[in-house]
């Protein structure tokens, strides 16, 4: 099968995504639009959350899927799709796929989460686990495209895609007609290109704001290129927007139409998932946080009103519990240290007695007594601890080494 490059394929339009709109009527839900009263505090300026983590699948993904598959000719259909993903792309193909009675086939990386691959089963698809990382699954799902005629369904990499993920554009101008700023997430760029192409088409005064993980930040240097740029070995937690390099489709969009695109870091992606957890009570994935984590890093640069567009809520449980608290972490609301003491009966009763008096609640201990670095006499006791925040995090060091035990950097 060969792709056609972007310069082949049709522009999207503004009636594409309307177009778009009517195909997903009943299919794709119009998902709620929250109020934040901690963003638009730090805002100073109202700020509204686009939860797009509650649709179906969990994600965005079934709008640009279910449009690509809808527009297939019959005998297209009947040779079936195939698509590589880690996770979302692959449930929105698979539930748009069983919705339409077409036959698909996933390609997963082989350290896909359970959740998702169980999904995507769930969902109706074939489930084939092939490569370590996306790249090779990717190159397995366009060799068996080759191979048996399927339709491969890029992730963002299509017109009919960026139509069907810019529909969230247009609810939002819907739901929040006095919008002045919408800030989203960028990977490969088909949700951005989508929501600027429809927003810009009817309001061209909204600013557009993306959002990249700084480990996987490709789009800065491709728009100062002028050209798709890829990134070596991009590294993120937020799965979702780790791409190497910018589809085509979407670059061509962003770089007429969207008006920034900043990074944001690890730290400021697990505390903005913690916010959105603790504050919004929704469970948002990495990548879904990250518009979060933009206005959190920089508040005062956005105009509002403002949406921020949580793009997805699958989030494998494991990584959920690191991140939470690596967020913690973060806002020095988790405090780890690890200090030598005497090794004789009652000292750790000693030691915890101290935290006890500055109410720092111990969750884990580890606690070693033969070690070659440690004298005849020491142990090594290692704490992961509850804090309240940074000044008690200080209060809780100085605590330590006022009672004479050696803190270890």
């Amino acid at each position: 099968m060969s792709y056609r490059t972007a310069d082949s394929l049709p522009p999207v339009t503004l009636d594409d995504v309307r177009g778009a709109q009517k195909m997903l009527s009943g299919v794709a839900r119009v998902t709620a639009m929250e109020g934040s009263r901690h963003l638009s505090q730090l805002v100073g300026a109202p700020v509204h959350l686009k939860c797009e983590n509650l649709q179906r699948t969990g994600s965005f993904k079934l709008r640009g899927a279910y449009v690509r598959i809808a527009g297939l000719l019959p005998e297209e259909r009947a040779a079936g799709v195939v698509a590589a993903s880690a996770g979302n792309h692959a449930q929105g193909v698979a539930l748009a796929s069983s919705l339409l009675g077409v036959r698909s086939t996933v390609f997963m990386p082989k350290g896909a989460p359970l959740p998702k691959i169980s999904a995507t089963q769930d969902y109706g698809a074939e489930v084939r686990l092939h490569g370590q990382v996306v790249d090779e699954t990717l190159a397995a799902a366009q060799e068996y495209a080759a191979e048996t005629g399927a339709v491969f369904i890029h992730p963002f990499d299509h017109p009919d895609v960026t139509a069907g993920q810019g529909t969230v554009g247009l609810e939002i101008l819907e739901q929040c007609p006095e919008v002045r700023t919408i800030v989203v997430g960028i990977g490969g760029g088909g949700l951005a290109a989508g929501i600027a192409m429809a927003v810009k088409s009817l309001r061209p005064d909204v600013r557009i704001v993306g959002v990249q993980a700084a480990g996987a930040a490709a789009y800065p240097p491709s728009l100062a290129a002028g050209h798709p740029v890829a990134v070596d070995n991009p590294a993120t937690m937020a799965d979702g927007i780790k791409v190497g390099r910018p589809g085509d489709v979407p670059f061509r969009i962003i770089g007429d139409l969207v008006d920034e695109v900043r990074t944001v870091s690890e730290d400021e992606l697990a505390t903005a998932l913690l916010l959105c957890l603790e504050r919004a009570k929704l469970v948002v994935e990495p990548a879904g946080a990250s518009p979060v984590a933009a206005l959190l890093s920089d508040p005062g640069a956005f105009e509002g009103p403002v949406v921020a567009v949580l793009s997805g809520g699958n989030v494998d449980p494991v990584l959920l519990e690191r991140v939470l608290r690596h967020g913690m972490a973060a806002q020095g609301r988790y405090l780890a240290v690890r200090l030598r003491l005497t090794d004789r009966p009652g000292a750790l009763a000693t030691l915890l007695g101290v935290l006890s008096v500055v109410d720092a609640n111990v969750l884990d201990v580890s606690h070693v007594r033969t070690d070659p670095r440690l004298g005849l006499t020491e142990a090594e006791v290692e704490l992961h601890l509850e804090t309240k925040g940074p000044v008690h995090c200080v209060e809780v060091g100085q605590a330590l080494r006022e009672a004479g035990y050696t803190v270890i950097d």
